[in-house]
C-alpha cells in the first residue's frame, strides 16, 4: 500500500563566528541558530528531518577549542533536538562529534543518531570512513558496523560525508536493502549520490553543509532540492516502490496498469532497462500486485541471468554487490 514520507532536508551553512572562552555564550548561540534552522521546515509537518554532519560545530574553534567546547555542551543539542522530534511527532536525523569519556584513548564519534518521534534515540551509526586527521587530530573513533534502522516508515541506512567514497560500505547496505538512506556530509558527493541511490534501489536524502540538499528516488533522480535562495526542503515520496527490469515485463506491467489505473504509477527514467513501479492505493502494496502479475524485481532479474551464465559457463557463483537474493535456477526472467 502507499507509503507515504514526508522529508525535510536542511543545508544550514556552518555558524561562522569567531571563538570565545564563554562557551555557554557559544552554547546559547548555536542553539538559536539552529532552532531558526529547523522553524523552516516543522510547519510542514514532515516525518523526518536531516541536519548536515557536525551541524553543532564551530568551524573557527580549533581542535583543542572544539574539544573543550564538546565536553562542555555534551548532550545539550542532543536533547534540544529530541524535544524538536517529540513536540513535532517526527523522526530526527542528528549529526555531530559524540563525547564518550568512559573512553581514554579515543573519546569522540562521528555520528549521526536517529531520534524517533517520541524523543527516544532509535539507533546511531558512526562513521566508518574518516578522514585521517579526524583521528589523529580529533580523536575520533572510526566506526565499524553498518547498521539499518527499522523505522514506522521503513528500513534506513546512514552514511556520514566521507563515507560516501568507499563501496565496502555501500556494498554492505545494498545487501542489507534499506528503503531509505540518510546522508548528512559537509561535502556534496556529486554522482556518488546517485550511485548510492541506483545500488541500493533506495530513496536518498542528502543534508549537506551550505551546499546544494536534495532528495533522489531509487534511479537516482532528484525529486526536490534546495536551491541557492532557500537552503531547505521537503518532499513527499512513496516508499512502496520497486525497480523492475523491462524484458519479460512490457505485457505484465500493461496488463497490471489495465486493472489498477492510477494506482499503478510507471515512472521511466529512460535507458536503465527498467521502471520505477509505485502503489497509490491502501488496499495492497506494489509487491502484492508484482506477485499477481508474475513480476520479479531487477535484481531478482540480473540474479537469474547470472545463474543462467554459470549454467553454461560452468563457473561457480561469487559474491556480487546488489542482490543475493536466489539460487533459482528456473527462476523467469531470464534471457
Amino acid at each position: 500500500m502507499a507509503n507515504y514520507v514526508k522529508i525535510s532536508v536542511l543545508g544550514q551553512p556552518e555558524l561562522k563566528t569567531p571563538y570565545s572562552d564563554d562557551l555557554e555564550s557559544k552554547v546559547q548561540e548555536m542553539m538559536a541558530y539552529l532552532r531558526a534552522g529547523v522553524e523552516k521546515v516543522v510547519p510542514d509537518k514532515p516525518d523526518l528531518i536531516v541536519v548536515p554532519e557536525v551541524v553543532d560545530r564551530f568551524p573557527s574553534f580549533n581542535m583543542e577549542q572544539r574539544k573543550a567546547y564538546y565536553q562542555y555542551r555534551g548532550d545539550r543539542f542532543l536533547n534540544f533536538y529530541r524535544e524538536i522530534a517529540k513536540e513535532n511527532h517526527c523522526y530526527i536525523a542528528y549529526s555531530a562529534v559524540r563525547y564518550l569519556p568512559e573512553e581514554d584513548k579515543l573519546p569522540y564519534r562521528n555520528s549521526t543518531q536517529i531520534i524517533g518521534r517520541d524523543g527516544e534515540i532509535v539507533g546511531i551509526y558512526d562513521k566508518n570512513h574518516l578522514v585521517p586527521y579526524e583521528l589523529d587530530n580529533g580523536e575520533i573513533a572510526y566506526g565499524t558496523e553498518a547498521p539499518v534502522f527499522e523505522l514506522d516508515f521503513g528500513r534506513v541506512a546512514c552514511a556520514i560525508c566521507f563515507d560516501l567514497n568507499y563501496t565496502e560500505l555501500l556494498d554492505r547496505y545494498a545487501a542489507q536493502k534499506p528503503d531509505l538512506i540518510i546522508f548528512s556530509s559537509m561535502y556534496h558527493g556529486g554522482l556518488m549520490q546517485q550511485a548510492w541511490a541506483y545500488t541500493c534501489r533506495a530513496h536518498f536524502v542528502g543534508a549537506i553543509c551550505g551546499q546544494q540538499s536534495r532528495v533522489l528516488n531509487p534511479f537516482g533522480e532528484t525529486v526536490a532540492s534546495s536551491t541557492n535562495y532557500f537552503d531547505f526542503v521537503t518532499a513527499r515520496v512513496n516508499l512502496d516502490c520497486v525497480i523492475v527490469h523491462l524484458d519479460n515485463h512490457f505485457e505484465k506491467i500493461a496488463a497490471a496498469k489495465k486493472k489498477y489505473g492510477e494506482l499503478l504509477q510507471m515512472h521511466d527514467p529512460g535507458y536503465y532497462g527498467g521502471v520505477l513501479l509505485s502503489y497509490e492505493g491502501t488496499d495492497r502494496t506494489v509487491r502484492d500486485i508484482m506477485q499477481e502479475f508474475d513480476m520479479i524485481t531487477m535484481d531478482e532479474y540480473f540474479d537469474a541471468c547470472r545463474v543462467h551464465r554459470r549454467k553454461w559457463t560452468g563457473e561457480q557463483a561469487v559474491n556480487h554487490r546488489v542482490s543475493q537474493t536466489s539460487n533459482n535456477e528456473e527462476m523467469k526472467g531470464c534471457i
